[in-house]
């Protein structure tokens, strides 16, 4: 679902063209979306998680929540140096995200890391679609925001997808 955009631009003297920043608003307002979808859902399986290795994994989503959430402040604040307008409640993050919902049903830590696995995995190829469209805009800041934002997700889905190896 493509992010709807307020029209309202702001005055920027940063050297792209208005059509250039519109679309990178644009990309920067998706991403958004998805990675307040994605703190959201991470809090619910660090909030509902159970079973033996429930400490541990607690801890884990919660700081896999933190890490988003920086990411989230970073995307949006891309969003208006462009001069753009950050659509980041949660209310516009959910009609936005292109994530799927979280299972209600996920109770023990396979559950909850599988769901997660599939999400996190679902938003790094997001974000590297992203670094290809923001270089091919020539926008290479907004591109090294999402490369940053990249190398962050992968080593958490990495985290993620090593207590289900084994």
């Amino acid at each position: 679902m493509a992010t709807k955009s307020r029209a309202t631009t702001f005055t920027t003297s940063i050297d792209l063209d208005a059509q250039t920043r519109d679309a990178m608003i644009a990309l920067c307002n998706q991403q958004l979306a998805d990675s307040f979808d994605l703190y959201s859902q991470t809090k619910q399986a660090h909030w509902n998680v159970k079973g033996k290795d429930f400490f541990q994994l607690h801890k884990l989503f919660d700081q896999l929540a933190a890490d988003t959430l920086e990411h989230v402040d970073l995307i949006a604040e891309r969003a208006t140096a462009l001069g753009g307008y950050a659509t980041g409640t949660v209310r516009m993050s959910a009609t936005n995200s292109t994530l799927p919902e979280y299972p209600e049903d996920a109770v023990d830590g396979p559950e909850h890391l599988r769901a997660l696995v599939e999400r996190f995995a679902a938003y790094a190829a997001t974000t590297r679609a992203g670094i290809d469209t923001a270089d091919e805009a020539g926008d290479q800041s907004t591109a090294d925001l999402f490369t940053e934002v990249s190398r962050d997700v992968d080593k958490n889905l990495w985290f993620l997808e090593t207590h289900l190896q084994g």
